[in-house]
């Protein structure tokens, strides 16, 4: 048979509900601050890579736009001015 310490035996019981509780405040702590984290920057206006790209894109459509209509002004002002 085996004998058991009831002193080691209650340390073990010790040490494991010191596991568990350690556990649970790192889960929690981790929790609380995600969630200050969403707080924090969520009122932030942050944009998406995605977002930026396509606002960056409307940009460069809208200067060769601007482009081309200046140059279309321009021949017909020579045009009515050479006439």
């Amino acid at each position: 048979m085996q004998s058991q310490n009831p002193l080691i035996a209650d340390f073990v019981k010790l040490a494991n509900s010191a596991a568990g509780t350690l556990a649970g405040m790192t889960r929690e702590a981790r929790d609380s601050a995600r969630e200050r984290a969403r707080e924090t920057f969520g009122g932030m206006d942050f944009v998406t890579r995605e977002e930026f790209d396509a606002v960056k894109a409307m940009a460069r459509k809208a200067r060769e736009d601007n482009d081309a209509l200046a140059d279309r002004i321009a021949a017909l002002e020579a045009r009515i001015g050479g006439g």
